[in-house]
């Protein structure tokens, strides 16, 4: 099946607010848990930047599980980020999570500074997947730690319409069409290991669940 890309930002306020309201409860822990399992040396003070953060639930969940981290996160979609300066309030983690709106490449980000460098369901959302990955080099320091994961195309319209009833199926209908436009958006793991090797990076690749694929490991 080709790819049917999507809109890169997700700018109205009511999808965003269901978007935030959704039950990614296994996902965002199953993000955080192989993260920590990849990287487990990645115990002490670090700066972190998450690209494409949303509304911050992944961000929280590391700083509750890590301290000394100094999370950073960074999406173009201010409505995204108005739900997640509430969660965070909520977290009671102000001081440790930062929120950036901004797109890819600004200039604004503070370039070869973060220890690890992490990016969750952002890469389907880019028609130009490249922007990630210079990214992702740019921001993170020599020898960085770097974990993506993403989407991943199904085989055809009708996979996908069963990974929507399988996972979606009790959420609002406007999830429930993102889902199914995001799943056609995905890139396959064959297409994301050209992207690196296209950027010059050398990462593992792997798929981690029916819908998922990862990303990992050390930058130059």
């Amino acid at each position: 099946m080709q790819r049917t890309p999507e809109p890169e930002l997700m700018l109205d306020p009511a999808q965003a607010r269901a978007y935030a309201a959704a039950d990614f409860d296994a996902p965002n822990a199953a993000f955080v848990e192989a993260l920590l399992g990849r990287f487990p040396e990645l115990d002490g003070h670090l700066d972190v930047i998450d690209l494409g953060c949303g509304p911050g639930e992944i961000l929280i969940r590391l700083a509750r599980l890590r301290p000394n981290w100094q999370l950073l996160g960074v999406d173009g979609s201010a409505a995204m980020l108005d739900a997640g300066m509430d969660a965070i309030a909520e977290s009671g983690r102000e001081s440790q999570i930062t929120l950036l709106q901004a797109l890819l490449g600004d200039e604004t980000l503070p370039e070869a500074s973060a220890g690890l460098v992490i990016s969750n369901s952002l890469l389907h959302h880019l028609r130009d997947p490249a922007a990630l990955w210079r990214e992702l080099r740019r921001l993170g320091a020599p020898g960085a730690a770097v974990f993506v994961q993403d989407l991943r195309r199904p085989t055809d319209a009708a996979q996908a319409r069963a990974l929507v009833e399988t996972y979606a199926a009790t959420e609002p209908e406007v999830l429930q069409q993102d889902f199914f436009a995001s799943l056609l958006a995905a890139y396959t793991v064959e297409e994301v290991r050209a992207q690196l090797a296209d950027a010059g990076l050398d990462l593992a690749v792997a798929e981690t669940s029916d819908r998922h694929l990862q990303a990992w490991g050390r930058l130059p």
